[in-house]
């Protein structure tokens, strides 16, 4: 196992949740949990009104580049978190999956983006929350 526990967010175009989520980890976890992000259909750039909400909360996400979702980004992971992509994430034995039902900002301007945001901090920290026992008892 490896020494911290790791993460994965997965969207469709990995220009919107799954970058404010990954964001939001790293920055409320540091380096105790190691993040990673990616969609099932990569876009082109990540949503400027993602990164405009995350801005206003204090997060640079403005050089993230959306990426494709691999198996072994899957593999690699201890938590694989969807959001919209369906049944698109490889399944592997002794994964946790969690599927968050977030509205798409696609197209959505600044003030539809915020309580997305919002949504996605107040997960985060629960499931940051969650990693840390978790990773408590592997220790132990």
């Amino acid at each position: 196992m490896a020494d911290k526990p790791s993460v994965l967010f997965v969207c469709v175009h990995n220009a919107g949740r799954s970058q404010m989520a990954a964001a939001w980890l790293t920055h409320l976890a540091g380096d105790r949990v190691e993040v990673r992000s990616a969609g099932s259909a990569p876009g082109d750039r990540v949503n400027p009104a993602a990164v405009e909400a995350m801005a206003e909360a204090g997060i640079d996400i403005s050089e993230e580049i959306p990426k494709m979702l691999t198996v072994d980004a899957v593999r690699e992971s201890d938590v694989c978190v969807t959001m919209g992509c369906g049944d698109t994430c490889p399944v592997f034995p002794g994964k946790r999956y969690l599927d968050w039902e977030l509205e798409d900002p696609a197209g959505q301007g600044i003030e539809a983006v915020r309580p997305i945001r919002d949504a996605i901090r107040a997960r985060v920290e629960s499931l940051i929350a969650e990693i840390t026992e978790i990773d408590e008892k592997r220790e132990a």
